[in-house]
């Protein structure tokens, strides 16, 4: 392992220099429990860089001994940020939403993001069982199982997928901790309707097969499930701006969800669960700081996803936070300066400088509102490039807001790749090991 080692702490003091630069970073975290019942602490770093662009990397996957107690969580946040010297840089930290990480947030002097994804999901999942789509979905497992189960079964069905001029691709299972996976099996359950009754009809089976009512079902959750789909996808990424992203994503599903007189009685039950679900758990997430992404996005800067209610105090707020970060100009003596400049001095001294400073906060807003919005296609951080010379000011607001990540994503990712590494017949690898290979598994792959 010397060349592992040797490359690790490389690629380290790569990863080192950048957040020495870095004015702003924000982590997201995790935890996970190997295959040999350890548990590791995952931390990510985002940050935009001077030049606008968006780094995103692993700082660690450390073992953890301690109980995941609210205040042994803290402090393990608290000691990897001590380690990688940006315990004051640090802006936000996103976790999902369980008691314990929530409580930790609280314990820590960065602001909390819960992760969207995981809001997201759960809401999914409790209005599937609110509405009439659970004896359906029950149907559907069993007969996902009975193809999945058995080689000679799935061969049946891939000769009548060839005979019927389809794809041949095996039908999919959902699993509650997957993301999307119940819109996945509904989708390869009705683009396989015919193939699938046409198995069945030739095969002595004990399933209780979907009604043509219930075949309908699954084709409106599938056109009700695909946005979520969408959105879930479009908030986990953390090559590009996505927390700017979270309130008008979120506003577009509630218009989705909208119940209209030609929905079905369970459509309805579904859709108003969703939204009043959706809107409990977004209640609980930090909508100050999605509120200053969202403005600071020259995508999104008209706020046409919030109410018109809420719309000018944003804009107020931001000009608060402006006028905080306006320095103060300190009064300078006469000995400070070279003697020809004595006049101007008098001069600057009897102006009104302070009522001056106060108006610039407003005139930078103004200007700010005063661009034309951007393309959704277009990049934000293209945008503040070529822009950040004259909102300069907002320019620092825009890298500290826009490079927090919606989701916990980055951490599941390292996750994903500890379970390839952490394999039954790798068990007893050092924690160090462990560590040094998951992170230089995300860093080279940058």
């Amino acid at each position: 392992m010397t060349k592992i080692h040797e490359l690790y702490e490389t690629e380290k003091k790569k990863k080192i220099e950048d957040l020495a630069v870095a004015e702003y970073v924000a982590l997201t975290g995790d935890h996970w429990t190997s295959v040999s019942n350890n548990n590791y602490l995952g931390v990510t770093a985002h940050q935009i860089t001077k030049t606008w662009e968006l780094k995103s990397f692993a700082l660690t996957t450390m073992k953890t001994e301690e109980r995941h107690f609210a205040e042994a969580c803290a402090e393990q946040f608290l000691t990897v940020a001590r380690k990688w010297a940006i315990e004051g840089k640090v802006t936000t930290i996103g976790t999902d939403s369980a008691r314990n990480m929530t409580a930790a947030a609280r314990l820590l002097p960065f602001e909390h993001m819960p992760c969207i994804t995981h809001i997201l999901q759960r809401s999914i999942t409790v209005s599937l069982n609110d509405s009439g789509f659970v004896n359906a979905l029950s149907k559907c497992r069993k007969i996902v199982g009975h193809f999945k189960h058995s080689l000679a079964n799935a061969a049946e069905l891939q000769a009548q997928q060839a005979a019927l001029g389809q794809q041949q691709k095996p039908l999919i299972q959902d699993v509650p901790t997957r993301w999307n996976s119940t819109v996945e099996m509904v989708k390869r359950l009705n683009r396989n309707e015919a193939a699938i009754k046409a198995t069945l009809d030739q095969q002595h089976h004990k399933l209780v097969m979907l009604t043509p009512q219930e075949w309908d079902k699954l084709q409106r959750l599938e056109t009700r499930l695909e946005p979520c789909r969408y959105v879930t996808e479009l908030l986990g990424g953390e090559a590009y701006v996505s927390c700017s992203v979270v309130l008008p994503a979120l506003c577009h599903l509630c218009h989705v969800m909208h119940a209209s007189d030609e929905d079905p009685a369970y459509v309805v039950r579904f859709k108003t669960a969703f939204k009043q679900d959706l809107a409990s758990r977004q209640e609980k997430t930090n909508n100050a700081w999605l509120k200053l992404a969202t403005v600071l996005d020259p995508r999104f800067k008209d706020l046409k996803s919030l109410p018109r209610s809420e719309r000018e105090e944003v804009w107020t707020t931001l000009e608060g936070i402006l006028l905080e970060q306006s320095p103060r100009r300190s009064p300078q003596t006469s000995e400070d300066v070279p003697p020809k400049k004595k006049m101007s001095l008098l001069l600057q001294m009897g102006s009104d400088s302070d009522s001056d400073e106060e108006v610039q906060p407003g005139r930078d807003i103004h200007r700010y509102r005063a661009e034309p919005s951007i393309s959704m296609e277009d990049c934000p951080l293209q945008w503040w490039s070529a822009h950040s010379g004259a909102h300069d000011k907002l320019a620092l607001l825009a890298r500290k807001y826009l490079a927090t990540p919606a989701s916990t994503v980055p951490c599941e990712r390292l996750f994903s790749v500890a379970g390839h590494i952490v394999q039954k017949k790798r068990s007893a690898l050092l924690s160090e090991n462990v560590n040094q290979l998951v992170c230089l598994s995300n860093w080279l792959n940058k």
